[in-house]
């Protein structure tokens, strides 16, 4: 089946492109969504129409996405973590509990645009891409702390500066 693609949807192609998908991947996901349009006579000259629109929301969506990108990019996010023996983690750090470190610093993201290949185990500091566009992404720094030191930390730093 034939689709216009009103959107840029990663690994199928980009705005206006017209894609040759599985039918039921049409109809059950890129449709319902308005992702992208049958590829008849009628709807392309209707795309070519809403084109120009559909660019313009997309540009400024890619705009605040930058800008978004831009924040993250400094942001450093602490995870208080449990520890056993031999600085052994109960669990892992996991998407979850970046996402929500990230909400309380006033960034809402979901956890699914956390690009983390495996749960995190150990105590350090570790990099985290975030997906927040197609093409945009970001790495914000995670540092992963003993329970209880995440204070102990900040005032240190605080003494320092202050001491300078």
């Amino acid at each position: 089946m034939q689709v216009i693609l009103r959107t840029d949807i990663e690994g199928l192609g980009k705005l206006g492109d017209v894609v040759r998908v599985k039918p039921g991947y049409a109809r059950n996901y890129l449709l319902p969504r308005n992702l992208a349009m049958e590829a008849t006579p009628g709807n392309l000259k209707e795309f070519e129409n809403q084109r120009r629109k559909l660019q313009e929301k997309l540009d400024k969506d890619r705009f605040d996405a930058e800008r978004l990108a831009e924040q993250l990019q400094d942001l450093e996010v602490r995870i208080p973590v449990r520890v056993g023996e031999g600085d052994k983690l109960y669990g892992s750090v996991t998407t979850a509990m970046i996402a929500n470190a990230l909400a309380e610093q006033g960034f809402d993201l979901d956890k699914k645009k956390i690009e983390l290949d495996k749960p995190i185990r150990s105590l350090g500091e570790f990099s985290v891409p975030v997906k927040v566009y197609p093409e945009v992404r970001p790495e914000i720094k995670v540092v992963v702390v003993r329970h209880g030191e995440e204070h102990v930390q900040d005032e240190q730093e605080a003494e320092q500066q202050s001491a300078e």
